[in-house]
């Protein structure tokens, strides 16, 4: 069984629908899969039914940006099968109203660059909660200025701290975050730790016991990260995931859904998981 566990949809910045995701799981013969949109359930719950029909189990999931505070980097931490998501709701709609707060300033900064409109890049952030980079940067490169999605002039813009059109995002602290998750009655998992060098980080959620699993297999781990990440999983007990964190073309290179995936047995691991959580409730 193929379980890609991170897959994200035009709902929030992906580059495919929630439709043709589904249709690539099938095509992929990839059996489950897991929607984790930024900071959004909106629209996991339909994928959920539409992959019913189409034969491909989706597990519904959430991926929150957040801060760690004591470090001042950012962190991600997923959020599988929540059973009152309304509970995420607040945070959700707090996290949007940032998004498009910076949102808007960035199109603002990069209009005075490019003379590209607002309108080209609503346009390509049409069926999204927000706007995101991705959006401003797939109006340039249809209109010429760009050839890639994070090339020269995506670093010109937004590298951080130092792009022209960069604007810092005020997500919410993961303590908080996490908490949330847990109240939601979800799995909390902290997401590929060496994108946002949270190693440290993980060593003190998993100390305070805050943490249910880690993100081991994901593309965009270093050499050594995979095995490092396993063996903390296993030595303390955490559960362990992986996907693609699927973005479609939206990404550095291709990484077809399902290349990257949950072992079976860590895919039952989970699902028991979550039937313990219940139990003890």
């Amino acid at each position: 069984m193929s379980a890609d566990l991170h897959c994200h949809t035009k709902i929030s910045d992906g580059a495919v629908s929630i439709e043709e995701l589904i249709m690539l799981a099938k095509g992929s013969r990839v059996d489950t899969i897991a929607v984790t949109d930024h900071d959004t359930l909106a629209g996991a719950t339909r994928a959920k039914v539409i992959g019913e029909r189409q034969g491909v189990k989706v597990i519904v999931g959430i991926e929150l940006s957040t801060i760690d505070d004591s470090r001042g980097r950012k962190a991600h931490v997923l959020g599988y099968m929540p059973e009152s998501p309304d509970r995420l709701e607040v945070l959700c709609r707090r996290s949007a109203e940032q998004r498009k707060r910076a949102a808007l300033i960035m199109m603002q900064r990069v209009m005075r660059h490019y003379p590209i409109t607002a309108e080209m890049v609503i346009r390509r952030a049409q069926g999204s909660t927000s706007i995101y980079k991705q959006h401003i940067m797939h109006a340039l490169i249809d209109a010429g200025y760009a050839d890639s999605f994070y090339g020269e002039v995506y670093e010109e813009l937004f590298a951080e701290r130092k792009g022209v059109a960069y604007v810092d995002i005020a997500y919410p602290e993961i303590y908080e975050a996490i908490d949330l998750i847990r109240s939601a009655g979800a799995l909390a998992v902290l997401a590929h730790p060496a994108v946002y060098d949270s190693y440290d980080l993980l060593e003190e959620l998993t100390e305070k016991n805050m943490l249910d699993g880690v993100e081991v297999w994901h593309p965009r781990n270093n050499k050594g990260d995979e095995e490092m990440l396993s063996d903390f999983a296993v030595e303390h007990g955490l559960l362990r995931t992986g996907g693609t964190d699927f973005h479609g073309s939206y990404t550095t290179k291709p990484i077809p859904l399902g290349s990257i995936a949950t072992p079976e047995e860590q895919l039952k691991e989970l699902f028991s998981a979550k039937d313990r959580r219940k139990r003890v409730k």
